[in-house]
């Protein structure tokens, strides 16, 4: 196998950087001890991340939005899994339309859809309950789930399953012993990618979510709004190392790299 001369080593090592950029400037100006973004010049400072305790509004959207992308990315993956199958393995008519219709969500702005999702609320009086900002959620990350789950089931052999039929396993056998780790890698990318994508999810929230159930995405946007202090770097910092233990931990418990090889 031909190796990357020195040139595209330079190039990879450069855009890696690039891309890494942003993310170690928040979280090195999260040490800073002043009262405003800035990097820390005088020495590393833990004060603001103290700050967060003294945030109950920080801390109660964080939990809000942890709850809200566990319970989002739960109910999409269980929507995404029958629907990828019958899409995948069998033929009937209006298959391309109802592939697009579950789709669809993609190609509608974020912002159509907040200010739709926050008129329907209106004039049905449902707005306000952790449940409704649950189904809009759902209905936004369900085409993540469904493609990388599609992907997964698409042209994947039936054999295994025949095999453990003719030898009398129920269907509920069958599905949980043969189907379900076959698309395994699928399902964990497609429910890693909807929890994602709920978590930090903020246009389409910003109309939806009341002050009774704000999310810590529309939190953070709001405190930026009124002041300049660094309070949302530490935050920021916070999730990120709490990103990296998780796939750490995924990575154990599943697999990333048998998640990626399987949905390419």
């Amino acid at each position: 196998m031909k190796k990357n001369g020195w040139l595209a080593l330079c190039y990879h090592t450069l855009f890696i950087a690039f891309i890494l950029a942003p993310l170690v400037v928040v979280m090195v100006v999260s040490f800073t001890d002043k009262g405003y973004i800035s990097m820390p010049e005088g020495g590393l400072s833990l004060r603001w991340f103290r700050a967060i305790a003294q945030a109950p509004e920080m801390v109660h959207a964080f939990w809000i939005s942890l709850l809200l992308g566990l319970a989002s990315a739960s109910v999409a993956v269980a929507m995404a899994v029958p629907a990828a199958l019958a899409v995948a393995r069998y033929r009937f008519v209006g298959r391309n339309a109802l592939l697009a219709f579950f789709l669809s969500p993609l190609m509608i702005p974020q912002v159509v859809l907040g200010v739709a999702f926050l008129r329907f609320f209106s004039l049905a009086g449902m707005s306000g309950s952790f449940f409704w900002l649950v189904a809009t959620h759902v209905i936004i990350v369900t085409p993540y789930a469904l493609r990388l789950v599609l992907a997964a089931a698409t042209g994947m052999e039936m054999d295994a399953e025949r095999a453990a039929q003719s030898l009398g396993a129920p269907r509920w056998t069958v599905a949980r012993r043969i189907l379900m780790p076959m698309i395994l890698p699928g399902i964990a990318g497609g429910w890693i990618l909807s929890f994602a994508q709920s978590f930090d999810e903020l246009t389409m929230t910003i109309f939806v979510a009341t002050p009774g159930m704000t999310t810590l995405p529309v939190v953070m946007y709001n405190h930026i709004a009124q002041t300049i202090d660094p309070l949302v770097t530490s935050v920021s910092t916070v999730l990120i190392v709490g990103t990296l233990v998780l796939m750490v931990v995924l990575d154990r418990i599943v697999g990333l790299e048998r998640v990626l090889v399987g949905n390419r």
